[in-house]
């Protein structure tokens, strides 16, 4: 009450709203995995997240990703695709192929542009791709959809 009084509150479910009209703080921080061997792309990327309310945790490689879902249990990757050590393609097919981690949403973020390369991610696993360089507001967005609803339906 007090300096509250007479304001307008917005009916969030007792979420607070910034002025975009998205919860500041989300019910469950979701944990989002960024698979990137360029550091300043890894830093720009994670402080980004982090100030959307992320829980980012980070891979340097392909092996390394592994690693990290295995024992960091993401809720979402952001995956490049030209990696040290083993490919983000090969690292689509991997975690697909393991039931464990079959459902995980996986965007992958490459600078390769060509629908060639598009088509390969989505045959190795990936379930949206977005191009380098990348429209902030276009990744968030992909990054929100994917954790609301989880894998694309795989025809």
């Amino acid at each position: 009450r007090g300096s509250r009084a007479g304001r307008p509150r917005p009916i969030t479910g007792g979420v607070p709203l910034p002025a975009r009209g998205r919860p500041i703080v989300p019910e469950k921080t979701a944990r989002i995995l960024v698979v990137e061997d360029v550091p300043l792309g890894l830093a720009v990327l994670r402080m980004r997240l982090e100030a959307e309310g992320f829980e980012v945790i980070i891979a340097r490689d392909g092996v390394e990703a592994l690693e990290q879902v295995r024992g960091g249990h993401p809720d979402l990757m952001l995956l490049d695709l030209m990696l040290p050590r083993l490919s983000g393609e090969r690292v689509c097919q991997e975690l697909r192929a393991d039931p464990r981690t079959a459902a995980l949403p996986i965007v992958v973020l490459s600078a390769r542009v060509q629908e060639a390369e598009r088509l390969r991610a989505f045959a190795a696993g990936a379930d949206a791709f977005i191009a380098k360089p990348y429209d902030t507001v276009q990744l968030l967005e992909e990054i929100r959809a994917r954790l609301a609803t989880g894998r694309r339906a795989v025809a």
